[in-house]
């Protein structure tokens, strides 16, 4: 079964959050776009890619679009990892058998995918991809008019692409 891919209509869901809030798919689509990003804790590509997904978070979370994290895991070591690697935005809790991530037919982590307010896959992209992280930046700041901060700093050593 192939992951969900650019075109295809994401499954709609309810979850709760790491701090036990509830959260649904329609709601934030009713909004803007969303960032689902899909993760395990221990998983070191998660790890790296995350807080690159704060950075748009940061530049783009002003309520036009939602960020959220699916995590794998439970609650208390969701909220460890975000505590660890600074992040900000809702990470949501998908617990054992994993039916969200099993409905995007998921195969790694981390696995990302912006989703229209019609719920069409605009963008789905595994591990950590250059590429797609700096296309999801372009798309959003083309939507709403903003001039894109830089993602990746010229500091940083970047590789194009590690899998999940």
């Amino acid at each position: 079964m192939p992951t969900l891919a650019a075109g295809d209509h994401a499954p709609v869901f309810d979850l709760e959050t790491a701090e036990r809030s509830k959260f649904s798919l329609e709601d934030a689509l009713a909004r803007g776009p969303l960032i689902a990003v899909f993760l395990k804790v221990a998983c070191p590509t998660c790890q790296y890619t995350l807080p690159f997904i704060e950075r748009l978070h940061r530049q783009f979370g002003t309520g036009k679009i939602a960020i959220v994290g699916v995590s794998q895991d439970d609650a208390d070591h969701t909220r460890k990892f975000a505590a660890q690697y600074g992040i900000s935005f809702p990470l949501l809790i998908d617990p054992e058998p994993y039916k969200v991530s099993r409905a995007y037919k998921l195969k790694y982590t981390p696995t990302l995918f912006l989703i229209s307010a019609d719920r069409t896959v605009e963008i789905a992209s595994e591990g950590f991809a250059k590429r797609d992280l700096t296309e999801i930046q372009k798309t959003l700041a083309t939507r709403l008019g903003a001039a894109p901060q830089p993602l990746f700093l010229p500091t940083e050593r970047i590789p194009e692409y590690k899998p999940g």
